[in-house]
Order: C-alpha cells, then sequence, then structure tokens
C-alpha cells in the first residue's frame, strides 16, 4: 500500500467512526472547514489537555490566558498583519487553478528527496546486508547531482522569499518544469502577493460599521495583555502566557485534510526574557518541546527540526518540528525568536509604555520574546497518522487498530458483558457508573465479544474490561490491552488504580523533566 492509499483510508476512517466530519457536509461541504465528531473532540480536548498541563503545571512562571478572537484593528496594523501578511499565488491559465508558488517548489523539493530514497531503497536491495546507507548518500553520483540540484532549488526560493522577488519564484517554477497538478500543463501567470486574513463589520449599522479582523493567530492577544498578567500576576522575568484558541486565514491552498485549514485552532506560549537571554531560552525550548512530542512514543526518527532559511526581518532565530506525515515531514510547531518587535509595535501604535521594570538591574526595558506555536488540529492528524495500523493476526484475522496513546485515546475503556443476560449487564452497568466520574467509558453488549473488540480497536480505547461468568462468582473481570491483545484477570475494585496508572498524564510528565 502507498502512502497515499494509506493517507486516503486514515481520511476515510476517521469519518467513519465519527472523528473528523466535512463541514456542512448536507450542502455539499465547504472546503477546507471540518467538524470534530464525537470522538474527534474527545482526542482535540485531551491533546489540549496534554499540551496545557505540560506548560503550565510543569513550569511554575508561565500562566494561561484566554483572550478574545476579535481584537482593535490598530493591533494588526502594528503586528504588521494588514500590510504584510501575504502568500504568493501564481495561476495555470488552462486550470484556472491557483496555488501558492512556493507550495509548488516546495514540492518539487520533495518528490527530489523521494527520489533519492528510491535509489537507496535499490542499492538497498542491491548490496544486501553490506549495505551502507551513509557511505552510499555520499558517495553515489546519481545521488549527489539529484542532491546538488534540490540545494541549488532550495537556496534560490529562500533568497527569493527573503527578498520578496516573486519574478524570480515564477523563475524558479519554469526552470524546474514543474506542471499544474490538474492541467499537467506549465501556462503560468506572474506570481503576486494575496492578504490572508479575513474581514468583516462591527457596530449596529453597516454603513456606519469598522472594519476588524478575524484574528490570524492567537499570538497578538497574548501580547497586548502582556503587562496586565505581569502586574496582577506580579510576574518576574523570565515568564511566559500561555494560550488556546481559534485562528482564521483565507487559505487558498488548503489541502491535506485537516493539516491545513480556514478555521484551526492554536496552542501559543509567548516567553519573556531579558534582552542578550533570548538564544539560551530558545535553546530551552526548542529542546523541551521536542521531547513533548517525542514522549507519545511514535519513534524520535520521525521527528526532526528544520531550521528556518526565511527569517521574519525583526527574528533572529527560528526552527520548526516537523513529524514524518504520510504525505512527508511537515511541520507541526514553530519555535521563534520575536526579539522586542512585538510589544515594540504595539508601545508604538498605542501610545502605552510596554517596558518592564527589572529590579534587579534597575532598568526598564521591553523583553524579548520566545514563542512556541503548534497547531491544534496538526497534531491531531499527526496523532491520527502515527496510530493507525491495518495488520494481520496470526489466525489470519485482519484488524484495524489506533494505536493512540492511552492518555491521548477518546475512550479509556469499553466495559463488555459477555452475554445480555445471568446478571453480566448489571454487574457492566456498576463497574461503568464507578469509573465514569473520572474517565470516558462505553458500555456495549451489542455483537460477539470479537466484534466488539474490533469496533475498539478501530476507535483506539486501550482497555477492554469483559464481565463473564467467572465474574459472578469472584468479581473479577476479563481486561484485554489494546496493542498486544494480552488479557489479565483483574478484580474489580482494582480496575480504578489500573486505568490510573494506564491513562494518567504522569506517565508522559515525567519523560519531560
Amino acid at each position: 500500500m502507498t502512502q497515499e492509499e494509506l493517507f486516503k483510508k486514515l481520511v476515510a476512517h476517521c469519518k467513519e467512526y465519527g472523528f473528523i466530519f466535512p463541514s456542512s457536509e448536507i450542502y455539499d461541504g465547504l472546503s477546507a472547514v471540518y467538524d470534530y465528531g464525537q470522538l474527534g473532540v474527545e482526542l482535540k480536548n485531551n491533546i489540549k489537555r496534554y499540551w496545557w498541563d505540560a506548560m503550565t503545571k510543569l513550569h511554575d512562571n508561565v500562566v494561561g490566558i484566554d483572550a478574545a478572537i476579535f481584537m482593535h484593528p490598530k493591533t494588526w496594523e502594528a503586528s504588521g498583519h494588514v500590510s504584510a501578511f501575504n502568500d504568493p499565488l501564481i495561476d495555470n491559465k488552462d486550470s484556472k487553478k491557483r496555488y501558492r508558488a512556493d507550495v509548488l517548489i516546495e514540492d518539487w523539493i520533495a518528490k527530489q528527496d523521494e527520489k533519492i530514497g528510491k535509489e537507496v531503497e535499490k542499492a538497498r536491495k542491491r548490496f544486501g546486508e553490506s549495505f551502507n546507507e551513509e557511505q552510499y548518500l555520499a558517495t553515489s553520483p546519481r545521488v549527489l547531482d539529484i542532491k546538488a540540484k534540490r540545494d541549488a532549488v532550495n537556496q534560490r526560493m529562500a533568497d527569493a522569499l527573503n527578498a520578496n522577488d516573486l519574478v524570480e519564484l515564477r523563475q524558479i517554477i519554469v526552470d524546474c518544469e514543474i506542471v499544474c497538478p490538474i492541467s499537467g500543463t506549465r501556462n503560468w501567470t506572474e506570481v503576486r502577493q494575496f492578504n490572508l486574513m479575513f474581514d468583516t463589520k462591527i457596530g449596529s449599522l453597516s454603513d456606519g460599521a469598522n472594519t476588524i479582523y478575524l484574528r490570524p493567530e492567537t499570538a497578538q492577544g497574548i501580547f497586548v495583555n502582556f503587562l496586565n498578567v505581569q502586574k496582577t500576576g506580579r510576574m518576574k522575568l523570565p515568564f511566559g502566557i500561555a494560550q488556546i484558541g481559534k485562528a482564521f486565514r483565507n487559505e487558498i491552498v488548503a489541502r491535506q485534510f485537516i493539516f491545513r485549514m480556514r478555521e484551526f485552532e492554536q496552542m501559543e506560549m509567548q516567553f519573556f526574557v531579558r534582552p542578550g537571554e533570548e538564544m539560551r531560552w530558545f535553546e530551552h525550548w526548542k529542546n523541551f518541546r521536542m521531547k513533548w512530542h517525542q514522549a507519545l512514543g511514535f519513534g524520535e526518527k520521525n521527528y526532526r527540526f528544520h531550521d528556518h532559511e526565511k527569517l521574519a526581518f525583526y527574528a533572529n532565530a527560528a526552527t520548526d518540528v516537523e513529524f514524518n506525515f504520510p504525505f512527508g515531514f511537515k511541520e507541526v510547531e514553530g519555535i521563534h525568536s520575536r526579539t522586542d518587535y512585538d510589544l515594540g509595535q504595539h508601545q508604538k501604535y498605542s501610545g502605552k509604555k510596554m517596558q518592564y521594570f527589572d529590579a534587579e538591574t534597575g532598568e526598564s526595558y521591553i523583553p524579548y520574546v520566545i514563542e512556541t506555536s503548534i497547531g491544534v488540529d496538526r497534531m491531531i492528524l499527526q496523532v491520527l497518522s502515527a496510530a493507525y495500523c491495518e495488520e494481520k493476526l496470526e489466525s489470519g484475522e485482519e484488524r484495524t487498530v489506533l494505536r493512540i496513546p492511552a492518555q491521548l485515546a477518546p475512550v479509556k475503556a469499553a466495559i463488555l458483558p459477555l452475554v445480555k443476560k445471568d446478571g453480566m449487564p448489571e454487574i457492566a452497568r456498576e463497574i461503568m457508573n464507578t469509573l465514569k466520574f473520572d474517565y470516558n467509558v462505553q458500555y456495549d453488549e451489542k455483537d460477539s465479544i470479537g466484534k466488539r473488540y474490533r469496533r475498539q480497536d478501530a476507535i483506539g480505547t486501550p482497555l477492554c474490561i469483559t464481565v463473564d461468568t467467572q465474574t459472578l462468582s469472584d468479581r473479577t473481570v476479563t481486561v484485554r490491552h489494546r496493542d498486544s491483545m494480552t488479557q489479565e484477570r483483574v478484580a474489580i475494585e482494582a480496575l480504578p488504580a489500573l486505568l490510573h496508572d494506564e491513562t494518567s498524564f504522569s506517565k508522559l510528565f515525567t519523560k519531560l523533566m
């Protein structure tokens, strides 16, 4: 099965089992907008809790806020979004489809990486156990030629983006002979800029209303509240402010399911530090955030840092945490050193001092900022992509299983009476009523026990608790573990402790300390 086929199966699985639905589907949907179903919202909330607690509970100098989506329009003038929040777009004259120029080039670069991967696999089959991949990558003329062309194009793109050279971006597309995925032609328009912010009106009368924007990021809500939080919380540098909230971008190239959407959710933390100390804290948060991802157990090789080749003019460092999705390594989180740009801009546009008085040095200054920003929806896609598995069992039977970490699983346990008689349903309900105050659990008595196990495997439930004949005599149950499918007898009274041990965030948090 190709990665593309696997991804299509994952998308279908998400709809079939109540994770993610196309928005307004009865009206043929709305492009790049999705609704979270009954299981998807549970997964989403668990991911947000994992992030929130890791940021605010594990760090006594990080606190949270929840800023409004609507903000004074000058906020976005100060931040630069009104004048500079643009994407370079290009149209194909034959298909009439519009694309981001940089994404077309990035896709071409990704194809070169795929070519290198194919060359490596062919060599691995040819040389067998004696194959040395590192040596082959360093000496193969074919690989070195592909890599040289790839690197040259990557550097040209970075230089063009940094210089805002739209002519050069188009020339790269022409030189690389990039075709439209729809028409297959290279009949391209010029590249032009397109602002990504949604605007709307505020006020009772449309003719007297003011134009405001749906926020394209959550960070500015933190910056404008910097002094409010600092003073009311008596916060001393360094300290951070965390927030989870909706953001909106009028993405032209919205694709790859929930990876890039027009309405999405962000988990951001802005960490305020003394000028001159920002690089130390940049490294600190870079390492902590990578540990947070890797603690989920999806394999260290599936993550990597990607340092930005195009830095925002106000930044002095930026990197992405990338995950190996079925469609390649893509960004899930950004860590940026934003210097004092944001607070400085808000001080300039508002006329209000955004300075911090440092009692230790006796100085007043605008703090520097380290930002960590992660998309909730991309994180959900990361978890589902890594967890989805189709496997053939020793019996010859096949099962589809979501190996979601137990802490994030939408349903923690399924309570299953073996049959619908002999008092088994009553005991199963008793167990459910004991556990449901602390855990999201399901009761299921329909179909054979095997079919019920398969249903729970497909939604990622880590534990199935079966009430059977032996339960009637000794009040023990069969606990089946999702990943290994092993079973054990457990006393009913021991179930709360078992679920706590299996699903508590403590297991993940100890890996971060």
